[in-house]
């Protein structure tokens, strides 16, 4: 689609538009620090990969579709497989998470596929973060948002709900934005 962020976000050298969802949430929530270690699941197609190396963060990406031209260590794996933790270790200051499943056009389906990809990004977080670490989480906004939120919150000690600027307005994406894991 090119509405006019990502004419922006290519223009000024950016693979896509996410990059000034990820850029507001950090900017207002102070998540990623430069020089973070940080993992990127759902990388592709690499904005958010380009946002991190530009704060000089350590990055690491996972996701099915290759990311090419960036300079990271990137795992072409889905985050289902649990092989994954061989490859990324551990002790990561912050896990960002902008998976999303392929729509179907079925909303009750594909807020349900979303749901499991957050539950799968905080059990990933879970393992991987360091104490005081941070997550940051799409989802598509559904009825059991509650529920995820409640969970979350079981393991860090800041959760907030946010939906950047730069969604568009009729998307049902927002953010749960995770702060120091317990």
């Amino acid at each position: 689609m090119r509405d006019k962020h990502t004419l922006k976000a290519w223009s000024e050298g950016f693979l896509g538009r996410a990059i000034y969802k990820l850029r507001e949430i950090n900017k207002k929530y102070d998540i990623i620090k430069k020089k973070d270690k940080v993992l990127d699941l759902g990388c592709y197609p690499g904005s958010w990969v380009q946002y991190l190396l530009n704060l000089d963060c350590k990055v690491y990406g996972v996701d099915v579709k290759k990311v090419e031209g960036l300079k990271f260590k990137f795992i072409n794996k889905d985050v289902y497989d649990n092989s994954l933790f061989e490859e990324i270790g551990g002790d990561f200051d912050a896990v960002v998470s902008d998976l999303a499943p392929n729509t179907t056009g079925i909303k009750d389906l594909d807020q349900e596929r979303s749901l499991d990809l957050c539950y799968r990004a905080l059990e990933i977080a879970k393992k991987v973060l360091k104490k005081n670490g941070n997550l940051v989480v799409k989802i598509f906004d559904n009825n059991r948002l509650n529920e995820y939120v409640k969970e979350v919150r079981k393991n860090f000690k800041q959760v907030r709900i946010f939906k950047p600027n730069v969604s568009k307005k009729k998307s049902k994406e927002i953010y749960i934005v995770c702060k120091s894991k317990f």
